[in-house]
């Protein structure tokens, strides 16, 4: 994913967690906040040392990162904050997909395409 997607800043971190919304499923808790600046949305993830070793760390971002690859053009323009709890490190990348999908349909993430 480019670095205009990307949400990097430690502020830009905790200005969507003060300001945003946030809403969760089992798997994933979402914090989105609009982004008036920008014509495409950002992404930031996280993903605690609870959940596992840096490989299952590292796995779980690249299914998110690639969930939000395959749905590039279906999501608003805004900032979202992934945060990944513990049944995530047992899922696969279709059920992680799954999951995500319907936690961006809870929070109004996606176009009306979707």
């Amino acid at each position: 994913m480019e670095k205009a997607y990307r949400i990097k800043k430690n502020s830009d971190f905790q200005f969507i967690y003060k300001k945003g919304k946030s809403v969760a499923n089992r798997q994933f808790v979402i914090y989105t906040q609009p982004n008036k600046e920008l014509d495409h949305f950002r992404l930031g993830i996280s993903v605690s040392k609870k959940l596992g070793n840096a490989v299952v760390r590292n796995r779980i971002k690249r299914a998110i990162r690639e969930n939000f690859k395959v749905h590039k053009d279906d999501i608003l323009p805004m900032d979202l904050i992934v945060i990944a709890r513990q049944p995530a490190k047992d899922m696969n990348t279709l059920e992680i997909q799954a999951s995500l999908e319907h936690v961006l349909k809870i929070a109004k993430a996606f176009n009306k395409r979707v």
